[in-house]
């Protein structure tokens, strides 16, 4: 049996009064700070797919597949979903060997819980062609340290950042051929950030007054994203999408801290997916993707920036020293009955931050790489999805190497990150 792209009626009833609900729901969607798996970016977006550790390029199972795959939609027909992760990040910090102080441990989840809300929506216009929209939280940090790691270094009050992105992507499709489409989204992306307790890197800013304490700050952007889905035999489906740099405005309150002053743009990302068939029953998704941090210089741009002429803030300045990151994700899914079916995945990402960049990563510890999922659809009788994850990212610590810069007396920033997952998310044929 192919799971696929499927032919449509001409006559597919048009439906609106959901998206009219998901658009009121924005509002709820970006008062909530967004998740990070692989490095800051989600490990997936919708319930069923989450349960496959993300694999989703080539095997949409329910409408926030578009948020991966907007080729997807012709395959989704006409549905409404709504769900909720509740995201339990535990992040900290050690340092040790430094001249400043004794060694010592700290922890970042002074904010622990989070519950993070998402929404999609797929209609088909005709066999041909399909709309939709999805909104969530691409990705994000949120670190709160009660007891300052930077206090050392004259640092005072309670340390960390909040970072918040949401996207909302009106997406459509078209059927190119039999089995075979293509779509595009338009990213309109929307974040917040905030920092405290860093003022002490102020000596070393191009703009000293925007660089810590200063409130949340928020900047628009926007941005494409490109996919394709295709049907190569019943068994066999294949999918790529290509995701644009989403080019943010820029974050005026904190224009001293990052690069450019006050850039943050989303990077780019690309993917391909392969689904299939194993049995009448059993299906497999394998994605494979890859993150452009380094493209981003508030991201990428390495520490040492600092010390060759180029202060926080400048257009060349110091930012997080992250690497790009190639991720694999691993779904099974396996239907037990037409009211049951039970899935579970594997993901990794290569590690985006290296041992000499954790000095600053005390900030944004996004280290974390093996994740381990599970989940759960049942359907009822008239066909509404009541479906369940589960995901657990064990503890990764980065070692420093040669990170804490003489200048802060030397010895090595360690940190480290684990994290689960609960959601849930109801769906509905419209």
């Amino acid at each position: 049996m192919a799971f696929g792209p499927k032919r449509l009626s001409k006559h597919a009833p048009a439906r609106s009064g959901p998206i009219a609900g998901s658009l009121l729901l924005v509002a709820v969607v970006a008062s909530t700070p967004a998740h990070a798996t692989f490095g800051y970016f989600a490990d997936g977006y919708g319930v069923q797919a989450e349960g496959l550790a993300g694999a989703s390029i080539a095997y949409p199972k329910d409408s926030l597949a578009v948020a991966t795959n907007p080729a997807s939609l012709i395959a989704l027909g006409n549905r409404f979903d709504i769900g909720a992760d509740l995201f339990l990040p535990r992040r900290g910090a050690s340092i040790v060997g430094n001249g400043a102080g004794p060694d010592q441990s700290f922890d970042g989840s002074g904010v622990s819980d989070f519950l993070i809300p998402q929404i999609g929506y797929a209609h088909a216009l005709n066999e041909d062609w399909a709309v939709g929209i999805a909104v969530y939280g691409n990705g994000g940090m949120n670190t709160s340290y009660r007891t300052n790691p930077f206090g050392r270094f004259g640092a005072t009050g309670e340390a960390g950042v909040n970072l918040e992105q949401l996207f909302v992507s009106p997406t459509v499709a078209y059927r190119i051929a039999d089995g075979q489409s293509i779509g595009v989204s338009f990213n309109l992306g929307y974040q917040l950030f905030k920092a405290e307790g860093i003022g002490i890197f102020g000596g070393y800013s191009s703009n000293p007054t925007a660089i810590s304490n200063n409130g949340t700050d928020h900047a628009f952007g926007y941005g494409i994203r490109i996919g394709y889905q295709g049907q190569l035999t019943p068994d066999l489906t294949v999918g790529a999408f290509w995701q644009s740099k989403t080019y943010s405005g820029r974050f005026k309150k904190y224009s001293g801290l990052f690069a450019e002053q006050g850039a943050f743009d989303a990077p780019s990302s690309f993917g391909i997916g392969v689904g299939y068939k194993l049995t009448s029953d059993l299906d497999a998704a394998l994605d494979v993707a890859r993150i452009d941090y380094s493209d981003v210089p508030s991201v990428g741009n390495s520490l040492s920036q600092l010390f060759l002429g180029h202060p926080f803030g400048a257009s060349n300045g110091p930012g997080f020293g992250w690497r790009d990151a190639t991720i694999v994700k691993l779904g099974l899914n396996y239907t037990i009955s037409p009211a049951w079916q039970v899935r579970g995945g594997w993901g990794y990402t290569t590690q985006p931050v290296p041992s000499s960049q954790t000095f600053l990563n005390i900030l944004a510890p996004g280290v974390v790489q093996n994740h381990f999922t599970g989940g759960a659809t049942w359907t009822s009788d008239g066909g509404t999805e009541v479906s369940a994850a589960v995901m657990y990212a064990p503890q990764t610590t980065v070692h420093g190497s040669g990170s804490i810069p003489v200048p802060f007396a030397g010895g090595e920033a360690n940190i480290h990150l684990s994290e689960v997952i609960v959601s849930l998310a109801v769906g509905w044929h419209v």
